[in-house]
């Protein structure tokens, strides 16, 4: 990709003979530095200044910024908002495409990340119940914050003098007084607050889940490590950074002192013209993102490959053989808000290579063994209504039962919440509410949500195997599985189903017989309580703003037929 002719605001532009160092408690021992993730900017620019840290081109003002020219914009951040009264552990909240995760923890406040696509109300119980003390908004947003009771400071996305944000930043390094690092100090308790992330809520009020500066420090060393980052790497932001602190990507990425291309929207013309043309390594995404990626018009194979990491979902076969062949590499992650995003990772072995697509695909979508930095994951014994039985007990292999983890990547809290945190961390560990196998080989694979079983005719019926069977028809594009009630049985499963676009045509009218063909699909390979019982064919299926299925939506649907 060309040079892009842009010039930083002259506040942007770092002094002569810079010092990338924190200022450290008169108590802190000669051997202890508490661990946080705003030292790996500090460390990149240090190391790699003239490296281009982001690339922003998609938009009518695209700027890119080295690691010098962005850690001095991060200073700048971070003496703003001293300035304008924020105090260590106040909370600063975030409603933009691209984030501010180093500045906030610079200053040693809590960044409070908010899902862009909420409706106002929702963001407005997010303020309200995080406390937040000032918001940075987007001005694509800022409706969203309207009549907000704090300080709320706009930015246009221009990286331009004029911009009230650059205003924010220069005013920051004016009252800086040219202290830089030195006169901000590095918060001497790891512990601290970092981040308050909040979860989608789909069966009640979001719930903030708190981590610390230790954890999220920890979490991004291991998501570099895990998916092989370093300063080769250019990662395309396709997964939205509320999402889990962006799973503690954007502190992976500079500790690895990689490349960042940011896009403000999910938009695949463009993400195939990063693809193509960025150099792009690394992007993560659900499986539902993987497949609107694949099944797009601009998909084209691949010159060199491209990481892809995928969580949220098991990658079906028919996703994991469109990825490879196009040539990507696929590295399936597995987590929840809790856990900083990703604690676990499907780790490929050579004898896999010599595997059908079909057996491949089976083993590569198990959730696997456990990352670098976090403790063994366990599966313990579940009663009949899906509940961890007192003690976490073992299951025996391939015995169902609850994913349930504890170590230095797992949250503090759910803030203001200590009933809800006491229930998650009932016996020493937190569980996840996933229902899973072990394996003799010590990995995992996911069954199911514990409230996503289908209990037809006293047997455990798992949706996830069942869509990864059905997914295996040439004519599926997506489809997702619920429980719908059954006179005889009890429940049954209902698979509501996306067509390709070429079967669309094809089955037009003759919506029935597709549901026979595919219901015949998997006969011999299901049995016969975890065989549909009714299939309807949708256009689209509800989705969360990260991607991840509705299943409450559907089975709200399934209820009224």
């Amino acid at each position: 990709m060309s040079p892009l002719e842009f010039q930083p605001t002259p506040e942007s532009i770092p002094p002569p003979n810079v010092q990338y160092r924190l200022q450290l408690a008169p108590s802190t021992a000669v051997n202890y530095t508490p661990l946080n993730p705003i030292s790996f900017i500090l460390r990149a620019a240090l190391i790699y200044p003239n490296h281009v840290a982001l690339s922003h081109r998609n938009v009518a003002t695209p700027v890119e910024y080295t690691y010098a020219v962005w850690a001095q914009r991060v200073q700048n951040l971070a003496y703003g908002l001293i300035k304008a009264g924020i105090e260590p552990g106040d909370r600063v909240a975030v409603i933009a495409p691209n984030y501010a995760h180093n500045g906030v923890l610079a200053a040693r406040a809590v960044l409070v990340c908010i899902n862009t696509r909420l409706v106002k109300s929702d963001i407005e119980y997010i303020l309200s119940h995080s406390g937040a003390k000032l918001v940075l908004v987007d001005h694509e947003y800022a409706g969203l914050v309207k009549d907000c009771p704090v300080p709320v400071i706009v930015s246009r996305d221009t990286g331009r003098a004029g911009d009230p944000y650059e205003t924010f930043l220069s005013e920051g390094r004016r009252f800086s007084r040219e202290r830089g690092w030195a006169g901000l100090q590095l918060e001497e308790e790891e512990t601290a607050n970092a981040t308050l992330n909040y979860t989608s809520g789909t069966t009640g009020r979001p719930k903030g889940v708190m981590a610390t500066l230790r954890g999220s420090y920890l979490a991004a060393i291991s998501n570099a490590y895990e998916s092989k980052l370093n300063i080769n790497s250019v990662y395309l932001w396709v997964l939205p950074m509320f999402h889990a602190s962006g799973w503690t990507y954007p502190w992976a990425l500079t500790f690895a002192m990689a490349k960042q291309v940011t896009i403000r929207t999910v938009d695949y013309k463009a993400i195939w013209g990063h693809f193509l043309y960025s150099g792009v390594t690394h992007y993560c995404g659900a499986p539902t993102v993987q497949i609107s990626i694949v099944n797009s018009p601009e998909a084209k194979r691949l010159k060199t490959p491209i990481t892809a990491v995928i969580a949220g979902a098991a990658p079906t076969a028919a996703l994991l053989e469109a990825l490879e062949n196009l040539n990507f590499q696929v590295n399936h992650v597995y987590g929840l808000t809790e856990t900083y995003g990703p604690f676990t990772r499907n780790y490929d072995r050579p004898e896999y290579k010599s595997l059908g697509l079909e057996e491949r695909a089976r083993i590569l979508s198990r959730q696997g063994h456990a990352f670098a930095q976090a403790d063994e994951v366990r599966v313990v014994q579940i009663d009949e209504e899906g509940k961890r039985k007192p003690g976490l007990i073992d299951c025996d292999f391939m015995q169902p039962g609850e994913i349930v983890t504890r170590g230095n990547i797992v949250m503090k809290e759910y803030y203001r919440d200590p009933k809800a945190t006491e229930e998650a961390f009932r016996g020493g560990y937190f569980a996840t509410g996933d229902v899973a196998v072990k394996f003799p080989d010590g990995s995992i694979s996911i069954r199911d949500r514990s409230k996503d079983l289908i209990i037809s005719g006293g047997e455990n019926a798992s949706s996830l195997a069942i869509e990864q069977e059905l997914s295996l028809h040439p004519d599926v594009l997506e489809v997702s599985v619920v429980a719908r009630k059954h006179e005889k049985w009890g429940e049954r499963a209902m698979a509501f189903v996306i067509l390709h676009q070429e079967a669309v045509q094809k089955w037009k009218g003759r919506e029935d017989e597709f549901q026979k063909d595919l219901i015949n699909f998997v006969k011999g390979k299901l049995p016969g309580f975890a065989q549909p019982a009714w299939v309807e064919c949708v256009s689209e299926l509800p989705k969360t703003s990260t991607g991840k299925i509705q299943k409450t939506v559907l089975r709200q649907r399934a209820a009224k037929l």
